[in-house]
């Protein structure tokens, strides 16, 4: 196999996208697209892309025997540094994919908690994610082997240091440090609730952005600190990227005339969101599982809103959070024909701009207007 070339700090990963489309219903190319860009959210470049038509997933190989010889031409002309798999695959596929490829592989599950992995500022947000990536090498460990250990950082594998190629966490340890991670969180988790007992007591009314990842929730939050607090420090990060924020930050909104609320901005939704990630990070989210109010914030200039609106639904039932009133925030509204000025409102929804500004004071009105939960 073809060594990497640890020379050119700057020269992003080439990567090969991996896919199958088994005709389920599921938008298949959107989901290629999304994984596109999942890889350069993680800093990596396309090279490009195989896919194949398969009525079912290969239960050993995931894809016929002759897509994959396919793929190992493309690795033996050189260029590609990883291949990155659509869907998960099991231990089982790729372990046999890691035979039969000898090249770096991650798949869909592996990529998002590499970013998260990144990401993640505070304490709390870095022991969950920790906890997540562990949780899912454990009986991966064979097959992960070479994707692993391909950069040298941390991000809670205890690699040694830059430069090593091998990955040296036995399941002894693996299972050790998840337990000392566990006794971790839950003292966090006793913290947060004490914080949260104080923040009851003043009952300030709780307002959670919810919806899919990069659909514009810290844009929001940012036109509303400022026009109602003018404080620039109290600003979130706003980036066009996916999973741009992953820790939880809550803000005082006061509009003056007894308008006020806290406001709470989460980690982004995302389709096939791994389901140990969505555990690890339960108490974050539960920002959004105790508001009176949820603010689910769609990008309508995306042609998939719908299934994504799907996607925060379902998720938020998992999180015990479905039956919470919702504002429907049909954010960049602005980059669409369909009308003539914003905001427009109709009934529980508002199509408007959180980039300019346009329904901001409409948006709070609504907030102000709609009966909570009450709890």
């Amino acid at each position: 196999m073809k060594e990497q070339n640890y020379t050119e700090p700057d020269k992003k990963e080439q990567a090969l996208l991996v896919g199958v489309d088994l005709h389920d219903g599921e938008d298949f190319e959107r989901s290629m697209e999304e994984l596109s860009q999942l890889a350069q959210a993680c800093g990596m470049e396309v090279a490009g892309q195989i896919t194949q038509n398969l009525p079912k997933l290969h239960q050993a190989l995931y894809m016929g025997k002759g897509k994959l010889l396919e793929i190992r031409e493309s690795l033996e002309e050189g260029e590609i540094d990883l291949l990155i798999f659509d869907r998960s695959l099991t231990p089982t596929q790729l372990r046999n994919l890691q035979s039969l490829l000898d090249c770096p592989i991650l798949d869909r599950t592996t990529l998002i908690l590499e970013i998260f992995a990144a990401r993640a500022k505070t304490r709390e947000a870095k022991l969950q994610v920790e906890y997540a990536r562990l949780q899912y090498v454990l009986p991966r460990l064979t097959g992960m082997h070479k994707a692993l250990s391909r950069q040298g950082g941390g991000s809670g594998l205890a690699n040694k240091g830059a430069g090593e190629k091998k990955l040296e966490l036995d399941r002894r340890r693996i299972e050790k440090r998840m337990s000392e991670l566990r006794r971790e969180l839950k003292k966090i988790s006793q913290e947060r609730k004490t914080q949260k007992k104080r923040r009851m007591e003043g009952r300030t009314r709780r307002v959670a952005l919810v919806g899919y990842t990069n659909a514009g929730k810290s844009t929001l939050m940012n036109r509303m600190l400022d026009r109602y607090t003018r404080d620039p420090s109290k600003k979130v990060l706003e980036k066009d990227m996916l999973f741009a924020t992953l820790d939880t930050t809550v803000r005082r909104i006061c509009t003056g005339a007894g308008g006020e609320f806290l406001l709470s901005d989460t980690v982004g939704f995302i389709h096939q969101l791994p389901a140990g990630l969505i555990k690890a990070f339960r108490s974050t989210l539960e920002e959004a599982k105790e508001a009176d109010l949820l603010l689910h914030v769609l990008d309508y200039s995306d042609e998939s809103y719908r299934k994504q609106r799907e996607v925060t639904e379902e998720t938020l039932r998992d999180l015990g959070a479905g039956d919470i009133p919702v504002i429907y925030i049909y954010n960049k509204a602005d980059l669409r024909t369909d009308f003539a000025s914003l905001p427009v409102i109709r009934d529980n929804r508002i199509y408007l701009s959180a980039r300019t500004g346009a329904g901001i004071p409409e948006l709070v009105e609504m907030i102000l207007n709609t009966k909570g939960s009450g709890r």
